[in-house]
């Protein structure tokens, strides 16, 4: 029998003052069985770090990127069904991510384990003429910490300053500071 995705439901309040975006976002989240609470936060920080401020050009969505190889964590589309941003979270390979620069107008990835540094020297050169591709580093102490923040109903308040993130639930808070590895536009 095969094990079942765990649905976590969040509601974040925004105020990202680099991009003036604010908004408020209730988000349902299915966490694959594989798939670490970890991740599943850095999913929704990278959601919060790039969520349009409308959604004139199609709104951002999780995708199927643990159940389906040719989707990424998060995507969003425009009306017409074209890939404007590609989300990948993790540590893709290099091939995946010279798949992806051709089908979107822009790649961002978010890495966030300690052997980040270790992944990145492998593709770095590997990637040069992705020119539409922005790779983050989430410090693994952070993403750790983030992690904490996790439950099955989250009230998040999310405060983006100065490439600072500031994420709260009311009794405990975790400061994240990306870090751009390359491209850095988020």
């Amino acid at each position: 029998m095969a094990l079942k995705a765990t649905i976590y439901k969040a509601s974040i309040q925004l105020a990202d003052m680099d991009r003036q975006v604010y908004g408020d976002h209730g988000i349902t989240l299915a966490r694959h069985p594989s798939e670490t609470d970890e991740r599943m936060m850095i999913r929704l920080l990278a959601f919060a770090l790039n969520v349009p401020a409308s959604n004139d050009h199609g709104a951002l969505e999780f995708a199927k990127d643990l159940w389906d190889t040719d989707e990424p964590g998060l995507w969003q589309k425009d009306l017409t069904g074209q890939i404007e941003h590609w989300i990948d979270v993790g540590q893709p390979d290099d091939k995946r991510l010279m798949r992806a620069t051709p089908r979107a107008a822009h790649v961002s990835v978010y890495s966030f384990s300690a052997s980040t540094p270790i992944w990145w020297s492998g593709i770095e050169t590997k990637i040069t003429r992705a020119r539409n591709l922005s790779v983050w580093q989430v410090p693994a102490d952070q993403s750790q910490a983030l992690a904490s923040l996790a439950q099955r109903t989250m009230q998040l308040q999310l405060t983006v300053q100065d490439g600072a993130v500031w994420i709260g639930n009311g009794e405990r808070s975790v400061d994240v500071v990306p870090l751009a590895l390359y491209g850095g536009k988020a």
